[in-house]
């Protein structure tokens, strides 16, 4: 007999500011330490943010925050792990809450499965990622899931009695001119890419294959939900999770929270 497999809510915050997600992050990660709710992924967007991890280097951030502020882009810390990173408009945020005791009790297996999904999630796009080496460091490779010379997605994870929070953020429709703001994740002399970029005819750049297809064109909305639904389905293969949708009004129960604001 086939065993059957865990489930993992799917919940869709919309667009929320940073600090609100880490709020609620926190009241999610209680009631599934207290065995209160299921396994989830959400998802969700965020306004302009640059966040910094608990491995950040202030010199990353290239303008001072005043001027940040100005330009309309708030900073918070992070108890993620990581260096400094930027969500925005565009960009797929994906938070899982997960227990690990009923996985692997292994933090690094845990961050190469996350780059797993988005590794296959590229691959539906006709797009071939895949992880980097890290010469001359301590560790294997770079977190995270690259294309050549340029980084796809970033991941940041945090684990409390092996509940997961934070998780990735996955360049869908970016504008990447905001990473010019940082060093991202702290890598000087790579750069950063999205789908929307990479799908477009001859969007690979020199050190990448022409893009064309189905997802060729594709903006916004369509491709953010494409990337959504490609996501869901290689998390759960990873995983080994079915995948479930929860209702607005399942999870603004579990918070006692507000409707989200529509992405």
């Amino acid at each position: 007999m086939a065993r059957t497999r865990n489930i993992c809510g799917v919940v869709e915050w919309g667009t929320v500011p940073y600090a609100q997600a880490c709020a609620w992050q926190a009241e999610l990660v209680a009631r599934r330490k207290a065995g209160e709710i299921p396994d989830l992924l959400i998802f969700c967007q965020h306004p302009p943010v640059i966040t910094l991890g608990r491995n950040a280097r202030r010199e990353n951030l290239l303008l001072p925050e005043e001027e940040l502020a100005r330009r309309g882009v708030e900073v918070h810390a992070s108890n993620r792990g990581g260096d400094v990173t930027f969500h925005g408009p565009g960009q797929l945020v994906g938070y899982p809450i997960i227990d690990l005791s009923g996985w692997r009790k292994d933090v690094v297996a845990y961050v190469r499965a996350l780059e797993e999904v988005l590794i296959r999630t590229a691959c539906e796009f006709g797009i071939e990622a895949g992880r980097k080496a890290a010469p001359q460091q301590k560790r294997q490779f770079y977190t995270g899931v690259w294309v050549g010379e340029e980084k796809l997605a970033a991941i940041g994870v945090h684990i409390s009695r092996w509940i997961t929070s934070h998780g990735f953020a996955l360049n869908v429709a970016t504008d990447l001119g905001y990473f010019d703001l940082i060093v991202p994740c702290g890598i000087s002399g790579k750069s950063v890419t999205s789908l929307e970029r990479l799908c477009e005819p001859g969007g690979g750049g020199p050190s990448t294959p022409l893009r064309t297809g189905r997802w060729a064109g594709q903006k916004g909305t369509e491709l953010m939900d494409q990337a959504k639904a490609a996501v869901v389905e290689s998390f759960g293969e990873v995983f080994d999770r079915t995948m479930e949708i929860v209702e607005p009004d399942q999870w603004e129960a579990w918070l006692g929270a507000q409707p989200a604001a529509a992405s």
